[in-house]
């Protein structure tokens, strides 16, 4: 088991175990353990069927699992594709904040909301996100989870965060310890969950093996530690896979037919030459020798690299670049030298296309971006592909996932200030969103094409308002307006036109 415990609790204070460790009681009853999806690793322990799962292999493979998204990433169209991705979430404006806090839905004073803000930003500065943005989305969408210690002062634990510390996903996991207790229910005994604890494991595998059960793991509190997935998740082991778990077969793929490619290209190119060596009436032994001296004295052997790509040039074995040597006994024709002819589809690449298309579709890449051909399209809305419109709601949907991140940080940095209870919290998550700054090009656009076409619409409704349809369905209908808007609107209204002067006698028809 782990030697130490290693970090912080906030809230409510929770019931805490022989070693102060803190755990959640559950008094519902239930036999089923909760699963958040989150790639927790579960261990089991109570009664007479009480186990303890020993995932030190799972962990191995996940870490392995993340090391090859790693390499893939390095995958020169790989790393070009997560390069678009990258850049379409994360876009610096002139604030160089590409996520910004909206607090418009949450019901709480001004001077609430101001702290709150001011809060946000002590934690943009604590990641440094004006800077890093780019490498830190880069590195949750490669390795598929993001873990940071949170550091604070243990003696004034009151001024909030002090270090965010980014931790390596392969040297801490998240463990869940369910304990269950054996109830009768009729005739039968059912192991019910008696108290749910959740804590993380770190281990550092530059020295010592991972196995999180080692007496070399450290127990880390759950609040001091921020974690943050991608949400997709193995049917099967129920891990984090990660957004690159679809490319690994594709991508295998290609790699292999693109060194087919290189080895018949370079294998097929040369015209090879036929030796017909006449050996007369030499004995077999006698005329093998013969033929062979002659090999050694004109052959070449070239032989292609598929690790470095480099093509080496050696004189010791045969290979399959070598010319052809046959010997011709006596009576036969003598000496002749023909040649073969060398490949002639050499410059057919269907096969790699294919492949190469179909890792961008696996990264839900459009793949109209891998063609140098198809420049940036600066006309209308209405002209975006819709291979585009699918990658803007893809994009989207990773961005709601990694927005947990900040969502985690600024609990806990208003928690720790007293800013606000927990109860408070939970009461206006739901209610915190996130805005990512857009491409201001095609976000204007877009905009101002659907406006002109609602104040067209309008325009042709007009003469039917108040004689088939209301003022207020054409506010809701055409215009779209919500609820809010609506009463906004009127607000804004009744304001200008009581801030308008008078209009005096014989004005007024001046105005016509």
């Amino acid at each position: 088991m782990p030697i130490d415990i290693f970090g912080f609790s906030i809230g409510k204070k929770k019931p805490t175990d022989a070693i102060g460790q803190s755990i959640n009681k559950t008094n519902e009853k239930s036999f089923v353990a909760p699963d958040e999806y989150d790639g927790t690793f579960t261990i089991e322990s109570g009664g007479v069927f009480g186990t303890m799962m020993d995932f030190a292999g799972s962990v191995k493979d996940e870490n392995g699992l993340i090391q090859q998204f790693r390499n893939m990433a390095l995958f020169p169209e790989v790393d070009q594709a997560i390069e678009d991705i990258v850049n379409e979430a994360i876009i610096l404006d002139q604030d160089r904040k590409p996520i910004k806090l909206d607090l418009e839905r949450v019901d709480l004073s001004d001077n609430i909301k101001n702290k709150m803000y001011s809060e946000y930003d002590n934690i943009l500065k604590l990641l440094k996100f004006h800077k890093n943005s780019y490498d830190i989305f880069r590195r949750w969408y490669v390795d598929s989870k993001l873990y940071y210690h949170i550091i604070i002062d243990n003696e004034l634990p009151q001024k909030g965060i002090k270090e965010l510390r980014p931790i390596n996903p392969t040297n801490i996991k998240k463990i869940q310890k369910v304990k269950k207790e054996q109830q009768h229910i009729g005739t039968n005994r059912v192991p019910f969950v008696k108290s749910v604890e959740e804590f993380y494991v770190y281990t550092d595998t530059s020295k010592n093996s991972l196995n999180p059960t080692s007496t070399s793991g450290i127990k880390i509190a759950p609040d001091s530690i921020c974690y943050t997935h991608s949400g997709v998740v193995d049917s099967n082991t129920k891990r984090i896979v990660g957004y690159l778990q679809k490319v690994i077969r594709p991508l295998n793929m290609l790699r292999q037919i693109e060194d087919a490619v290189v080895i018949y290209r370079i294998s097929r190119a040369p015209e090879r030459r036929v030796f017909y060596i006449d050996v007369g009436n030499l004995p077999k032994q006698k005329a093998e020798q013969y033929l062979k001296g002659l090999m050694n004295r004109y052959r070449n052997k070239v032989t292609y690299d598929a690790t470095t790509g480099a093509i080496t040039d050696g004189r010791d074995h045969l290979h399959m670049l070598e010319d052809f040597w046959l010997p011709r006994k006596e009576g036969g024709r003598g000496t002749e030298i023909t040649t073969l002819d060398g490949g002639q589809n050499l410059g057919e690449m269907e096969d790699v296309d294919y492949l190469l298309k179909k890792v961008y579709r696996s990264l839900n890449v459009p793949i109209s971006r891998m063609e140098a051909e198809n420049g940036f399209n600066m006309g209308r809305s209405a002209e975006i592909t819709r291979d585009e419109v699918k990658f803007q709601k893809f994009i989207d949907k990773i961005r709601m996932r990694f927005t947990d991140m900040f969502l985690q940080l600024l609990r806990t940095q208003l928690l720790l200030k007293g800013i606000m209870s927990e109860e408070d919290w939970k009461s206006i998550e739901p209610d915190v969103y996130f805005e990512y700054n857009k491409d201001s090009y095609f976000s204007e656009l877009k905009e101002s094409e659907i406006m002109r076409d609602r104040m067209e619409l309008l325009s042709q409704a007009d003469e039917y308002i108040g004689k088939y349809y209301s003022v207020d369905w054409v506010r809701r209908n055409i215009l779209h307006q919500t609820e809010e808007e609506i009463t906004k609107m009127d607000v804004e209204i009744q304001k200008e036109l009581a801030e308008q002067p008078p209009v005096e006698e014989g004005q007024e028809d001046e105005q016509y």
